[in-house]
């Protein structure tokens, strides 16, 4: 029996069965193509066995070195240093572990975590010593400079005069799964049509919008559903005074609702649940809020405190009820929504570019006093320059701003970060920094997607064997940037991997082209364009320009790139063996002879490898088939029958030609 029809038969990869078969006596040579009938039945009736035996082993052999692995690590000293709080996937990327590597020790001690989870410091700690870490506390996290910001923020905030507060409109942050209506219900709310002008209908930027209700001000922030966007969502709740969660009737809760449940129960938001949709056919009110309670959410019809409200975005029903339910959470609340216009402004940063023909600009939410024309812009106490001018949500131009206004601000010498506080009060001892076109003072903590820690967790001996997509990207805005970032790095896999170059933001440059020359990638833009002369200079240096203005569609291609590098998969059909008997005609790489199919089947335009006395000589292949003076589509075993043989071996009576095909099937990344 062939060996190839052997392992066929046991479901198992040829090379498996050579590695396997050793190990329990039946040692048939790593080069052999065929095996006793005799030996192939006993290794039939014995497999189940061995493969169980051989599989044990293999996990017993893979926990041996794991447990190596973290002796070895133990000895070494090695040190991790971790935050107070850090997701699962950068707790991987500092050990310099796969991500499932992680995960399989968190699972372990009953903790089931996703790689965009948070864990605790203590979980942190206990997981990294059982992999032979020792762990150092960082006393202050870059990861953290914004939370530590906003809760600065915040203590400032509360520590006001209370004598100089006056009620101030509320901060809505408005979250849910992707496609559930958050757009289209501010686009009701405004009657704008704020959705068309986002690619794809998918919000990609935070948007604050204001609307007025029964003469008072409403603010809302608008944040994306793709689940690229997690950490701009998580911004926009650290900055809100109410949340409402977009749910939409008939789909009920989905992940990103869960997440976005998590984010808003962990900033201890008071909660409107917005049930989005009412007007479809299979909507299900019901099925939505017996979801909600699932996760910790009690409507206040099933004697809970978060009220529900069904609404359709499309047809504006209830929409009026939904924003007085606001102005009602917003009044139960009033001790907290208020605010000192009198004095010097502080706020936080929702968003920040550079734009092509105003230089870098930042939307402001400004939470505290009153924001001028001529202000200096101090952020994390630098000077990055005087408000030169600001327009509200509408865009037009405004002369100041006061508590709860969102508004764009021009006049920055960089841009700043989303999440960073701007504080006029502090502008006294405050250093200027540095006028520049390009990406924020501190975008380099968001790491490119290195091989060791961004690719797949694995460490650098692993990644240096892997082959790399590389890829320079641009985007228009911080939170794009950082989005598309955090994407790049899910895509991760043993033989391929995705390495950021550079990154940066506004107009692709010339820098970016060379930067892409060197490492023998592309660009990708995010909504920008090439600079003047960039897509000449482009084409002189070879390199490939992408541009996008979806992040799904940027993704593909980065997708179907990395499956272009997979080295193609080859599957092998063995069809049967023929032993030639005679030798009819003989031409130039050709020959017309005679046998009979000892195995199998002998089918017309197939490959056939040319075995003699036991021994592999070469390659053919066989053009037709007859049986009497007929052409066939197929002979079978115990069958005599002609053939036309092509090939550089020349026949002999006697050879056995073995009979199959190969077809190269195009792998994908299973991601």
């Amino acid at each position: 029996m062939n060996v190839s029809e052997l392992a066929r038969q046991l479901r198992v990869p040829i090379k498996e069965l050579y590695d396997i078969l050793p190990e329990f006596g039946f040692d048939i040579g790593r080069k052999a193509i065929k095996v006793d009938d005799r030996v192939a039945g006993q290794i039939q009736k014995q497999w189940r066995w061995m493969i169980r035996q051989w599989r044990d082993k293999q996990s017993r052999a893979v926990e041996e070195k794991k447990r190596l692995e973290k002796e070895a690590r133990r000895a070494a000293g090695k040190t991790v240093v971790l935050p107070g709080v850090i997701t699962v996937r950068d707790f991987a990327a500092r050990l310099l572990l796969p991500i499932t590597t992680v995960i399989g020790e968190l699972m372990k001690n009953g903790i089931l975590a996703s790689l965009n989870e948070r864990i605790d410091a203590d979980t942190a700690t206990i997981i990294a010593n059982d992999l032979g870490y020792s762990v150092n506390r960082e006393e202050v996290s870059s990861t953290s400079q914004n939370e530590s910001a906003t809760e600065e923020l915040k203590v400032t905030l509360e520590g006001e005069d209370q004598s100089k507060l006056v009620p101030r409109a509320p901060v809505i942050v408005v979250m849910g799964h992707v496609d559930h209506g958050k757009t289209k219900l501010l686009d009701t709310i405004r009657k704008t049509n704020v959705i068309e002008t986002e690619a794809g209908g998918i919000t990609q930027h935070i948007g604050a919008y204001q609307v007025v209700k029964k003469n008072r001000a409403i603010t809302f922030i608008d944040t994306p559903g793709h689940e690229a966007f997690t950490v701009m969502r998580s911004r926009g709740a650290r900055i809100a005074d109410i949340a409402i969660l977009v749910v939409a009737a008939d789909d009920g809760v989905m992940p990103q609702t869960v997440e976005a449940i998590k984010i808003i129960q962990a900033a201890k938001l008071p909660l409107v649940v917005a049930v989005n949709k009412i007007d479809k056919p299979d909507a299900n009110l019901e099925k939505v809020k017996t979801g909600l309670t699932q996760h910790g959410i009690q409507p206040e019809e099933w004697g809970g405190n978060v009220p529900v409200v069904g609404i359709s975005a499309k047809t504006g029903e209830n929409i009026d009820k939904l924003l007085e339910t606001l102005l009602l959470v917003a009044d139960i609340e009033a001790e907290k929504i208020r605010a000192n216009p009198s004095r010097a402004a502080i706020g936080t940063i929702i968003e920040a570019h550079v734009d092509k023909g105003e230089g870098p600009v930042a939307t402001v939410l400004i939470q505290g006093g009153t924001l001028h024309s001529g202000d200096p812009l101090v952020v994390n106490n630098k000077i990055y320059g005087t408000v030169r001018a600001m327009k509200d949500w509408r865009t037009e131009n405004v002369k100041e701003a006061g508590p709860s206004m969102p508004v764009r601000i021009l006049g920055f010498k960089a841009a700043p970060e989303v999440g960073d506080i701007l504080d006029v009060s502090r502008v006294g001892g405050a250093e200027k920094v540095q006028k520049t076109k390009a990406q924020p003072a501190s975008a380099s903590k968001y790491a490119p997607v290195k091989a060791a820690s961004t690719s797949d967790g694995a460490p650098e001996e692993e990644a240096a064997k892997k082959k790399f997509f590389n890829i320079v990207v641009r985007a228009d805005v911080l939170g794009s940037l950082e989005a598309i970032l955090a994407s790049l790095e899910k895509l991760r896999h043993e033989e391929v991997g995705v390495k950021v170059v550079a990154k940066g933001l506004g107009n692709i440059t010339e820098t970016d082209v060379l930067s892409a020359e060197t490492a023998g990638g592309i660009i990708l833009g995010f909504h920008v364009v090439p600079a003047a002369g960039i897509e000449n200079f482009s084409r002189v240096k070879k390199v490939a320009i992408h541009q996008f203005k979806v992040i799904y569609d940027l993704l593909n291609f980065v997708r179907d790139e990395l499956e272009k590098m997979l080295p193609p998969e080859i599957i092998r059909t063995e069809y049967g063996n023929v032993k030639i008997l005679a030798i009819f005609r003989t031409d130039k790489k050709a020959m017309t002879v005679g046998g009979r199919v000892e195995i199998g089947k002998l089918v017309p335009g197939a490959a056939v490898r040319v075995n003699r006395a036991g021994e592999f000589i070469g390659e053919g292949k066989i053009v037709t088939v007859q049986s009497g003076k007929q052409e066939v589509k197929e002979a079978h075993a115990g069958q005599e029958c002609g053939m036309r043989y092509e090939g550089r071996i020349a026949l002999e009576v006697g050879d056995v030609l073995e009979e199959y095909s190969e077809e190269v099937k195009k792998r994908k990344l299973g991601f």
